[in-house]
């Protein structure tokens, strides 16, 4: 074998290990029924209700820091249709608006609706955690890039709910989020 072959086979090794790893032990790998016996039952209806405060960071694909934000958030409920919406904060100054439509199913199954969202998200809740997948499409001033979205949502003894999400585009991690979610403090 010449030393191009091998070195070829060598880099699809460590791409397949590297592939492998995150489907079976990072956070792709988690499911909805890993988290079927835990509690606080999160219930979308009751946690995601009312005004909230979200404050988060936006993690670049080296790992560091690349946006702080500060979220208003507003949900109502009509059985198990509800509608969230969101006003953004970054640091930069920038303001970002979304409105979601959210359904549950009687089996904890969640389909999720909003502007920028292509097609309808996906999810399940479990447990004390919720899972969310969709497509985003990110605004023009952003590069209105399509990015592959999973949503994980861990709520928490006192009831903040913290959010995980990581952002890909072709597979490959381009950002990452963390936030936490509560109850507004009443004026």
């Amino acid at each position: 074998m010449t030393n191009a072959l091998i070195f070829l086979a060598g880099m699809a090794a460590v791409l397949l290990a590297l592939i492998l790893r995150q489907r079976l032990w990072g956070f792709a790998a988690q499911r909805p029924e890993d988290y079927a016996a835990t509690a606080p039952r999160f219930d979308l209806r009751e946690h995601l209700s009312g005004p909230l405060l979200c404050e988060g960071v936006i993690y670049g694909p080296t790992g560091r820091v690349t946006s702080r934000f500060v979220a208003d958030m507003e949900a109502s409920w009509q059985g198990n249709v509800g509608t969230m919406t969101e006003v953004l904060r970054y640091d930069s100054g920038a303001i970002q608006s979304r409105r979601w439509v959210l359904t549950l199913g009687n089996d904890g199954a969640i389909r999720a609706e909003a502007p920028d969202v292509l097609g309808a998200g996906r999810g399940r809740q479990a447990g004390a955690a919720v899972r969310l997948r969709y497509r985003l499409r990110l605004p023009e001033d952003a590069g209105g890039h399509v990015l592959d979205a999973v949503d994980w949502m861990y709520l928490t003894e006192t009831g903040v709910i913290i959010n995980r999400s990581q952002f890909r585009k072709y597979g490959i991690k381009v950002a990452e989020l963390v936030a936490t979610m509560r109850r507004k403090e009443a004026a």
